[in-house]
């Protein structure tokens, strides 16, 4: 009875000591700790945008197991991620608790998924040929943070992993090179042009041409064949996304990149205001029209919080935003508040979420990057990618005296 009593002591000791997930639950259990086992323990991990389980959808790699320690690593459709760590979290906790495990190793990665690959020969296969995402950043209206919205959509992607380019499609208004402190050229790369590289990004305007501030000057059709030029003769390399700053409205412009590009999916920013939302309205309805997936709403100046309390106040109403995007059924991407720091970074050429990426307004945007990322991956999984090549065209009735298409 004594020997008894000893070795249940000491058994006990041991079972305190490692847990019941330690190597004494694994001996009681008789389980067999191996790849399948581990595999059907993860099973249980979903990811919560493509509502599958992580192995089903291919997530797992490279399990391996030494002595109770399982390591293995799980593939992400985006660096962005925004539920990268919990996933990491989730993985470490269901893994642990399995008869026999002494320790986990969960190393993240990610492989960008892309769109549909671009035919070889076709204009564009040089210059975007290798560009997995374009990404379209559109208003409908003037003034409501669309540069702002894109730029720190770029800086925010590119800091999150991914390799980005941005492209300012606003050939009227160009504000990216200021915004971005760009100050190089583009060089000769064969028969392309090399965009110049700020802080990782890759980044093309009108802008870089256009010396002293004098004002772009030209017809539609000649901005459209510009904005052509940059998506058939810039040598934009492999990127995960390339984020185009669209122009205000729904002209030329719009109709031309997709005609030339495959875009994969549009960003709309907006204001709360009624006065907003309806050019808002009207770029949904464009973008549908041209068979372009609308990613969602972000809204900017959503509310301002003062130094010296902690109430929200709305200057330009409240809720404009995620109303639109209930109204058209699209995802709401988040609000950006406003901050002063936010007009003197645009001011001096550094993007916000590079120099304050822990405030509020920074956190916001990389929130906004992490949805968006999160937006395109759905999109891939659901084999919803957009029409390679758009064509639109206008005959004229002239018994009727009218146009139709």
């Amino acid at each position: 009875m004594l020997a008894m009593s000893i070795a249940m002591g000491i058994l006990g000791k041991i079972t305190e000591r490692f847990g019941s997930k330690g190597p004494a639950a694994g001996i009681q259990s008789g389980a067999t700790l191996d790849e399948n086992a581990v595999l059907e323990a993860l099973r249980a991990v979903q990811d919560p945008d493509l509502h599958r389980d992580i192995v089903s959808l291919g997530f797992v790699r490279n399990v391996k197991i030494k002595s109770g320690e399982v390591s293995f690593e799980v593939n992400l459709t985006t660096p962005a991620c925004p539920v990268k760590e919990k996933l990491k979290t989730q993985c470490e906790e269901v893994v642990m608790a399995l008869p026999g495990v002494t320790g986990v190793k969960v190393t993240m990665t990610a492989s960008t998924r892309g769109s549909l690959p671009i035919n070889t020969g076709s204009p564009v296969s040089a210059a975007l040929g290798q560009v997995k995402n374009i990404i379209a950043v559109a208003s409908g209206k003037g003034g409501v943070g669309k540069s702002t919205t894109a730029v720190n959509l770029a800086w925010a992607l590119a800091k999150s992993g991914s390799k980005v380019g941005l492209l300012d499609a606003d050939i009227y208004g160009p504000s990216i090179p200021l915004m971005t402190h760009l100050r190089e050229g583009a060089t000769a790369s064969e028969n392309l042009v090399a965009p110049p590289v700020v802080d990782g990004v890759k980044i093309m305007s009108v802008g870089m041409f256009n010396q002293g501030g004098k004002a772009t000057i030209m017809r539609g059709p000649m901005a459209a064949a510009v904005i052509k030029q940059f998506l058939t003769q810039v040598a934009w390399g492999a990127l995960d996304y390339l984020v185009i700053d669209y122009p205000p409205g729904t002209g030329d412009i719009q109709l031309t990149i997709s005609q030339t590009a495959p875009v994969t999916g549009a960003v709309i920013v907006t204001t709360p205001q009624e006065v907003a939302l309806i050019d808002v309205r009207k770029a949904i309805s464009m973008f549908e029209t041209l068979k372009v997936p609308v990613l969602g709403v972000v809204e900017t100046m959503s509310y301002f919080v003062c130094d010296n309390c902690d109430k929200k106040h709305f200057i330009f109403r409240e809720g404009g935003g995620s109303r639109v995007a209930s109204e058209h059924g699209v995802a709401w991407l988040g609000g950006i508040p406003m901050d002063p720091g936010l007009v003197k970074a645009s001011d001096e050429g550094t993007p916000f979420v590079a120099g304050h990426p822990d405030t509020p307004a920074g956190k916001a945007f990389f929130d906004v990057a992490g949805a968006v990322a999160a937006q395109v991956s759905i999109l891939h999984a659901e084999n919803k990618n957009v029409l390679q090549h758009f064509s639109l065209e206008w005959k004229s009735d002239a018994a009727a005296g009218e146009w139709k298409n």
